[in-house]
């Protein structure tokens, strides 16, 4: 590590963030230099002990920079279409990115509320799952699409992914749902389409 010393005054916001971006890039300059250094020296004296040291540093300043950049950061539940958040409140999840990421009940998520109002979502503790085949069709009362599965099992699946694949009631669908657990919504892996 470097034997640079950057003191850390009590700064406003704006100026926080402006020395924590002075102080990510010393500290990719110490690293580089430190890192050139030893190159040149034929890679001698690298150790695991500098290694950790220098991804350690490197989380710490993610985090931060993490922390100055967000207002608020969540861990919660998928239910299907929304995610049940650790405070109680259930927080919509865009459903081109659930479709995308084939998000099932149970998976594990966290959401960053950004400063600027802004969502982001990400999947940290997918479920275990397991691919089950059935028939799509439209459920007339509700207007929503679901798949009925060999055994007259029934899982709702969001019409972004069955739009994306261009199904139509009476196609095939390659499901995954959590194993080991029965779920009332299903992701959609692909759609075969029938002739």
């Amino acid at each position: 590590m470097s034997d640079h010393f950057y003191p850390e005054p009590e700064l406003d916001e704006p100026d926080r963030r402006t020395d924590l971006v002075l102080r990510i890039l010393r500290q990719t300059q110490d690293s580089l230099s430190h890192a050139i250094h030893l190159l040149e020296q034929g890679g001698a004296g690298v150790s695991d002990e500098l290694i950790e040291n220098l991804t350690m540093e490197k989380q710490r300043l993610d985090v931060e920079v993490a922390e100055s950049s967000t207002q608020r950061v969540l861990e919660g539940v998928f239910d299907g279409m929304q995610m049940v958040g650790s405070d109680g409140s259930v927080y919509q999840v865009p459903s081109n990115y659930a479709s995308k990421s084939k998000l099932v009940e149970g998976d594990l998520m966290k959401l960053t509320i950004r400063r600027d109002g802004g969502f982001l979502f990400k999947q940290i503790g997918p479920m275990e799952r397991r691919r089950v085949v059935g028939t799509l069709a439209l459920d007339t009362q509700s207007g929503e699409y679901v798949v009925v599965g060999p055994e007259s099992e029934r899982w709702k699946v969001l019409r972004a992914s069955v739009t994306y694949f261009k199904g139509e009631p009476g196609d095939e669908v390659v499901l995954l749902v959590p194993k080991g657990a029965p779920s009332s919504w299903a992701a959609v892996e692909n759609i075969i389409r029938t002739c």
